[in-house]
């Protein structure tokens, strides 16, 4: 169907009259406000019908005015400026009215109303019958038309309706499409923010978890400093033993041999002699300590292998390749394993069946440094 504008003269304040009606337009409804008018906290305005509508929309859960059951209010946000607006346990009857913009509606209606002040009309022609104005709407074809086309027209075989009953059927539909759209964006804006506090949550509770892994970690390097600190200090002390005797018979041996070399100087001197009186009387004494320095047996030296220190030799491979089997627990957190150990040291005399339970949940980490400990100890010599 196509059809023309028909307009009448423009009255001098029409252009202002317009720009205020637009001002005047709820964003949920389409139409002026209709009283009461409701001013939100971000100073946007509503019909308190529609912000009624949006907050249900938003809170449906929440209990009417009429219910006897008192309510903790609810929240929606702003279709204008997406604000979140929170109510207290009235709803939207709590938010204050505008009576500014109440006023100033009343005003304008009664300009409107004079007939030198009205604004400008305009009317769609069809464009089939130039005199008739678009007064019904097809049906049938969705498209708005004259009578005179239903009656002799093409429309004549159509279901038609009154233009203004499908233009409030229409609107009316548009808006609970934008308070559900509204709706709609208020719960899709709730879990984004729960996404968020979820991400929150993941980076605290692994930041938490990298705490504990340090410190679990962190004990089993002090058993192994602590093993490898006793280990030292018995290789060290069977050095010292063993360097000690090696030096005593050292010390010993140069003894004899200082008091030899001496012996043999003398006995040196003595053959010298050339009176064999005198000679013979020197030797018989040299030949007395010579004999008996030549018998002294001298302590044994050590024996065959006392140097090596292979029996301080420690194998550590299972021990590693049992390190290597340690992995994540699932189900088990650090709080509970602090718990578990405090209640296993005030519950000391707990009966069988818990007993048997504590025993079930023993804490992983603190049996795997027994483990540990105890087989670093077996590594002997």
């Amino acid at each position: 169907m196509n059809f023309t504008v028909g307009f009448k003269p423009l009255l001098g304040d029409a252009h202002s009259m317009d720009n205020l009606e637009k001002q005047l337009i709820c964003p949920i409804c389409l139409e002026m406000f209709s009283k009461p008018v409701v001013i939100l906290p971000c100073q946007h305005n509503l019909c308190r019908k529609c912000a009624n509508d949006v907050f249900q929309a938003s809170n449906p859960l929440w209990q009417s005015r009429s219910s006897t059951t008192v309510s903790s209010g609810g929240r929606f946000r702003c279709p204008s400026c997406r604000h979140e607006v929170v109510l207290d346990r009235h709803g939207v009857y709590g938010l204050q009215r505008n009576l500014l913009v109440e006023n100033i509606i009343d005003i304008y209606k009664q300009e409107s109303s004079r007939p030198l002040h009205s604004k400008a009309e305009q009317h769609l022609m069809c464009e089939e019958h130039e005199d008739e104005k678009i007064n019904i709407y097809c049906l049938s074809c969705e498209v708005p038309t004259c009578s005179l086309c239903k009656v002799f027209g093409a429309h004549k075989d159509c279901e038609v309706a009154p233009l203004p009953t499908i233009y409030k059927r229409q609107k009316s539909e548009l808006s609970d499409g934008i308070a559900m759209l509204v709706a709609g964006n208020d719960r899709v804006q709730a879990v984004i923010t729960q996404m968020e506090e979820v991400c929150q949550t993941i980076e605290d509770n692994s930041r938490r978890q990298k705490q504990l892994l340090n410190q679990r970690f962190e004990g089993l390097c002090a058993v192994l400093e602590e093993r490898k600190g006793e280990l030292l200090q018995a290789l060290a002390k069977e050095q010292e033993e063993k360097l000690q005797r090696v030096r005593g018979l050292i010390r010993q041996y140069g003894d004899h041999l200082e008091a030899s070399s001496k012996l043999v100087e003398s006995a040196i001197q003595s053959m010298e002699e050339p009176q064999m009186a005198l000679y013979l009387q020197l030797s018989r004494c040299g030949c007395c300590r010579v004999g008996t320095m030549s018998k002294v047996e001298l302590a044994g030296r050590p024996e065959p292998g006392y140097e090596r220190m292979d029996q301080f030799t420690v194998s550590v491979e299972h021990v590693a390749e049992m390190l290597r089997t340690i992995d994540f627990q699932p189900g088990t957190s650090g709080e509970e394993e602090d718990e578990e150990v405090a209640v296993e040291g005030e519950e000391g005399n707990a009966g069988p069946e818990e007993e048997r339970t504590d025993g079930r949940e023993s804490d992983t980490d603190s049996l795997l440094l027994r483990i540990l400990h105890t087989r670093v100890l077996a590594l002997g010599w």
